[in-house]
């Protein structure tokens, strides 16, 4: 009772905070500059939040193992949006920042994707993106970093839940220059990201009431920044690949709203631990098998092949429908699955692909 009782409050003052917020200064949020000659990103405080940007997300994908041999998909994602009402506004109602969560499970077995989302105002300890390390909680949804550098992540949705610990193998992984990512040919369109591959996983899920245990490794990206994409971009693709021989693969494209590649980057770190950036002429997305969905009536590229300089790699889909409505919270329908990683037609990993834009033009 009181906790419906807290959201109306908290809607009749966002609605109040709003009209108010009409005649209040609005806050500038900082653009994404390249580091200084010899600095990166700073840890543990990079893990924690950046309120003073606009965007924020940290974002974990991964592969199951089920006690059955049926491999899963799972996703979790936790966003952190500033608004752009006056920050010196006192209100405990006033809603500074916006937290939205996204979590998935896909099970190929039963050909089901399970999906929920949840959003909420900042305030009185219920939601919140905390500085200095990782720790966000979305009412009973949350992720936290504990001082062994381990992740714990709750999520609790009516048709799966899941508890998992994410412990790192390796060091985390900085995009771009020392973790300043372009994003486009503006240079102010980047964000500051790193990414933490080969996460072991280790944990519980719970499927229609029966909980089971599961191991596997996971993919942890954070990225923040206050126009990560310009104008003309209507979506991207992106993977994230734990590699099979220990190593670890990012590669991303920018789409124009006429399909055409505005940007792309990919970061190699091979097994001996040399990492490779790779230049927007060097990377490529070719579809090779699309998806149409019977929801949207979007096509999706979800068999792709990537090429990284002259290494090329083939994407495949756990399953072909792993469309995510997210209309109810970050506004935004896109594909993002499992998918696994072939080179030279053998096995090479497993990951995640994320394409947005196929819908609608997706804008942060």
């Amino acid at each position: 009772m009181l906790h419906r009782l807290y959201h109306r409050l908290a809607r009749a003052a966002a609605l109040l905070v709003l009209a108010a917020s009409a005649h209040a200064g609005t806050p500038a949020f900082p653009a994404v500059v390249p580091l200084p000659a010899g600095a990166t990103l700073t840890f543990p405080q990079d893990y924690g939040a950046h309120p003073e940007y606009k965007t924020e997300w940290w974002y974990v994908t991964g592969w199951l193992n089920t006690p059955d041999g049926k491999p899963l998909g799972f996703q979790v994602t936790f966003f952190r949006s500033a608004s752009p009402h006056d920050r010196a506004n006192p209100s405990q109602f006033a809603p500074r920042q916006l937290i939205i969560g996204h979590a998935a499970l896909s099970d190929p077995a039963n050909g089901r994707l399970l999906h929920d989302q949840r959003s909420a105002r900042e305030g009185f300890g219920l939601s919140f993106a905390r500085t200095g390390d990782t720790h966000i909680k979305l009412e009973d949804w949350h992720m936290q970093r504990s001082a062994d550098g381990s992740y714990r992540v709750h999520v609790d949705a009516p048709q799966f839940a899941y508890d998992l610990q994410l412990t790192p193998s390796q060091p985390v992984m900085l995009q771009g220059e020392r973790g300043y990512s372009r994003k486009g040919p503006n240079p102010a369109q980047s964000s500051y990201y790193y990414s933490a591959p080969q996460l072991r996983v280790s944990g519980s899920i719970t499927r229609a009431g029966k909980p089971a245990t599961v191991t596997g490794a996971a993919w942890l990206d954070h990225e923040w920044s206050s126009q990560a994409v310009g104008e003309d971009a209507s979506g991207w693709d992106w993977v994230g690949a734990n590699l099979a021989d220990g190593g670890a693969l990012m590669a991303f494209q920018v789409r124009s709203t006429t399909g055409a590649k505005l940007w792309s980057h990919a970061t190699w770190r091979d097994a001996s631990g040399k990492i490779t950036q790779f230049s927007p002429e060097q990377v490529t997305f070719t579809p090779q098998r699309r998806w149409r969905s019977p929801r949207t009536n979007a096509e999706y590229p979800v068999a792709t092949q990537l090429t990284t300089g002259s290494t090329v790699w083939d994407i495949v889909p756990l399953q072909d429908d792993q469309e995510l409505d997210s209309r109810r919270s970050t506004g935004a329908v896109y594909w993002e699955g499992a998918v696994t990683l072939n080179r030279d037609g053998k096995p090479a990993g497993r990951a995640y692909l994320e394409l947005t834009g196929y819908v609608s033009p997706m804008k942060l």
